[in-house]
């Protein structure tokens, strides 16, 4: 499999894969920074240009995975890797309490250590859910939203696509969270939130609106 990046994420992504033991012909992708070199830890294989990366998928294995954040850019990233041949994989910690019951995540979502998912959650694709988040019963989050560590969803939410929340966001039951918003770190979302928005505060108040 291909990790996009091989910084900071990405070498969260690598240790799921090690504890998965998933690490046969695992390579990463770097082309924008200069210093990175052409290996990591001196065992994984850098890749520096899309021909490169176009001939991996086409030797070696066609999976990719995003060891990115920032919403937009994991959605930019999927088309791009895509478009080459490549096919977007996920990669869920062996280490995450995932229910039994009416669980759906779909292609391309990385599901940290310590993440508890309970019944009836859906995960759209390409999303990120980091370390000891928490999410309820009949939660579903939109394709590509990036969840930061130590997050708790309430049951009933609604997260559209392309949504930020940062570390140790709390969403009370039953809120819903339009496309493209942000939610800082620590905020406690106790209303509704319109698309497009960045809510910030105890309880989460609007202070920009994109």
């Amino acid at each position: 499999m291909l990790i996009i990046g091989a910084k900071g994420f990405a070498k969260e992504v690598l240790e799921i894969c090690h504890q998965n033991g998933e690490i046969k012909n695992l390579a990463f992708y770097d082309d924008v920074n200069e210093d990175i070199g052409d290996s990591l830890f001196n065992q994984f294989p850098i890749l520096h240009s899309l021909k490169q990366a176009k001939f991996y998928f086409e030797t070696i294995d066609n999976q990719f995975t995003i060891g990115v954040g920032n919403p937009l850019l994991r959605e930019k990233l999927t088309s791009k890797f895509a478009s080459i041949g490549g096919v977007l994989t996920g990669t869920i910690s062996k280490n995450a309490c995932i229910g039994s019951y009416g669980v759906n995540i779909e292609k391309g979502c990385n599901i940290m250590t310590n993440v508890v998912l309970t019944n009836d959650v859906i995960i759209e694709k390409g999303v990120l859910i980091n370390q000891m988040t928490s999410i309820g019963h009949d939660v579903k989050v939109g394709e590509f939203t990036e969840i930061c560590p130590n997050v708790c969803i309430s049951g009933n939410c609604t997260i559209d696509q392309k949504v930020f929340i940062g570390t140790g966001a709390i969403l009370l039951p039953g809120i819903k969270i339009g496309a493209n918003s942000v939610i800082g770190a620590g905020a406690v979302v106790t209303e509704d939130l319109p698309e497009n928005c960045v809510a910030v505060g105890i309880p989460a108040k609007i202070i920009k609106q994109k």
